[in-house]
Order: C-alpha cells, then structure tokens, then sequence
C-alpha cells in the first residue's frame, strides 16, 4: 500500500517537473536558487540575528538582522500613539471585532435565524470597539481619534470603508444601469468622477476642505473625515464591481421575475443581486484587498496607521538604522492578513460552486 503511494506521488511529480530536459534543467535550478535563498534568509534572519533590545548589540552585528529594534518598538508599531498605559484597551477592541469576523466567516452563521445573533453581535462588538477606544464613559480615560493608530486603525478603516461603501455601490451599479437619463447620468458621472483622482486627493479633500465648507458650529472629527472619504472613494470602485456581475446575468431571470408578478425592489434583492454577488467574489476580494493597503495613506492627515506607526518607531536615532526589520515585520502582518482572506474567498468560491453542482444533480435526478 506505502509503495503504491510512494510510486503514484513520485510519477506526479516527474510528469510534471521533469517531463522534458529542458524543464528538468528549470526544475534544479530553481531547486538550487531556493535553497540558496533559503539558507541566507535563515543565517540573515535567524541564525545570526539579535531578537533582544541592544542597539548597540545590533550596531556591531554585520551579519544577522536586528530584530531587538522589533522587540522595543513592537507596541509603537501595533498601537501608534495610543496611551501606553492603557493599550490594552485597543487590544481587546481589535480582538473583539477579529473575533466577529471569524464567527462570521462560517457559513452556519448566515441563516435566517442566526443571522439575527450576529447582526447583534456586530452591533455590540462594534460599539465595544469605540467605548474602548475613545473612552469617556464607564471611568474609561478619554482618549481623542487623533491618538488612535496601528493596527487598530488599519482594521477599522478597512472594515468600515468596505461596509459602508457597499449599499452605495449597489444602488450607483442599479442607477448606471437605470432607463432614466438623469439618473444613469448622475450615477455615471460621479463613479468616473471619484475614480479619475487618486486616493491621496479624495482624502485631503475629505480632511481640508470639506471642514471649510460646514458651518462653524459644525466639527467632525478627523477620524470620521477620514471614513467618510474611504467611503465614498471605494463606493465607485464597488459600484463597477458589482455592475460588472450585473451584466453575467441573463436577461431572461429579469424577465422571470416579472413574471412572478415581483416589483423591482424583490426582483434584485431575491433574484438578481445573490447571483451577482456570486460572480464578483474574487473581484470583491481584490478591492477590500485594496482598501487594506491604501488605509496607509492616511498620514497625510496626521493619523497613523500600521505603515505610518512604523514611521514613528524609527523616529528612534537609536533605531533608525534597522528600517528594514521594520518593514518586514509589517509586511508579515499585512500577507498574514491577506493570505487569510484570498484563501478564505478561494474556499467560497469552491462552495458555491460544490452547492450549484449538488443542486443541478439533484433537478437533474427529480426531471428523470
């Protein structure tokens, strides 16, 4: 049996690594170069590096990285310039809002009757979440947006630009595809208005200018401008996300619908809407992908998030020198993050399609 299995893998693998010579002679070479690169990567990173908080000691090391420079500034880079005292308040409000994200990454969470426990739960873990960060109430410090940063920051941005971005997509993707004039018109217009500037515009706008433009009682905190730019940036990028499914769907499930005497509203929310969600997965990851990262532009505004915690850190003299322990160290916890939701979607997407092929199969059985 062991050697039917050894053999079964061995002949895998030369059918497809070594099936002609010019692929076997790829094949060792990039056996080779990995190794090679794996070996550096593991005397530079490992074997020679310093993981305790001696600068000096980092200083004299040549060899090896300084991952002291981690040890001593991992709580600047994770929390920003939070209170140090109380972070971990930030901490508990990050875990609470990962932890809903978890529970609702599982499919037994989206039924009717359990979707009714986790719209609950995403209400009160969010409002956890700004309790415990801003303070004020419950003999909680008070603590101003303008201190909020890291990875708490990064999270929440990302989160909420995507949420609240979404129904604004939807409605722009139904209204550019309106049979009245000026509603296709306006809704096309602001989506190739929004997504003619870069990000970096809409946010100062959205920090400088839109303040001027309220009246003087009127204040809304940084945070919040920021949010709100998030938003209405990453709703024209939806909008073509989600049009873009819209037109995978035959004109004969519109037509369907109306004959089941639905009004429009029924026809997208029930018919149309769930199998255009369905063709946009990977697009859709792409684009809260995207808002992950560009939530790194927000130290325009003064506010840091993981990349611009990073900055501070190195404001260190001391430290300055080892940038690149620095990067790496985020760039682990931006793939970390970003590998768990491409995979997750992958996983979706094989789901979904195991679940239309069971329920094909299963049509096909009741039509015989």
């Amino acid at each position: 049996m062991a050697r039917n299995i050894i053999f079964k893998y061995s002949n895998k693998i030369w059918r497809s690594f070594f099936y002609s010579p010019l692929a076997s002679i790829l094949t060792i070479g990039l056996i080779l170069f990995f190794g090679l690169a794996g070996w550096y990567v593991w005397n530079w990173g490992v074997a020679d590096a310093i993981f305790r908080a001696d600068f000096k000691a980092c200083l004299q090391n040549h060899d090896g990285a300084c991952w002291g420079f981690v040890t001593e500034k991992w709580r600047l880079i994770i929390f920003g310039r939070f209170p140090y005292e109380i972070q971990w308040r930030p901490a508990l409000a990050t875990f609470l809002v990962l932890l809903m994200l978890v529970i609702s990454a599982f499919p037994q969470t989206w039924t009717k009757q359990a979707s009714k426990w986790l719209i609950g739960g995403w209400v009160c873990s969010l409002a956890a979440f700004f309790i415990l960060m801003k303070g004020g109430i419950f003999g909680l410090e008070r603590v101003d947006s303008d201190s909020w940063g890291g990875l708490p920051l990064t999270i929440i941005l990302t989160l909420l630009g995507m949420t609240l971005s979404a129904p604004i997509g939807i409605l722009l993707a139904i209204g550019r595809r309106s049979k009245m004039a000026i509603i296709r018109n306006l809704c096309a217009g602001y989506i190739e208005l929004i997504r003619g500037v870069p990000l970096i515009t809409v946010l100062f706008v959205a920090s400088f200018i839109f303040p001027l433009l309220l009246p003087p009682a009127w204040r809304i905190e940084a945070f919040w401008r920021i949010v709100i730019g998030i938003v209405l940036f990453q709703a024209a990028y939806m909008a073509e996300t989600i049009r873009g499914g819209l037109q995978t769907i035959p004109q004969g499930q519109f037509y369907a619908a109306d004959s089941l005497g639905l009004n429009r509203f029924q026809v997208y929310v029930y018919i149309i809407l769930p199998q255009a969600f369905v063709t946009i997965i990977p697009a859709f990851v792409n684009s809260l992908l995207s808002t992950f990262m560009d939530t790194s532009l927000v130290t325009i505004v003064s506010m840091y998030d993981l990349t611009g915690s990073l900055r501070l850190a190195l404001g260190d003299p001391n430290w300055r020198n080892f940038f690149l322990e620095g990067y790496l160290f985020i760039a682990i916890i931006y793939f970390v993050f970003s590998f768990i939701m491409s995979r997750y979607s992958i996983w979706l997407e094989k789901r979904i399609e195991r679940k239309k092929q069971g329920a094909l199969a299963e049509a096909k059985a009741q039509a015989a």
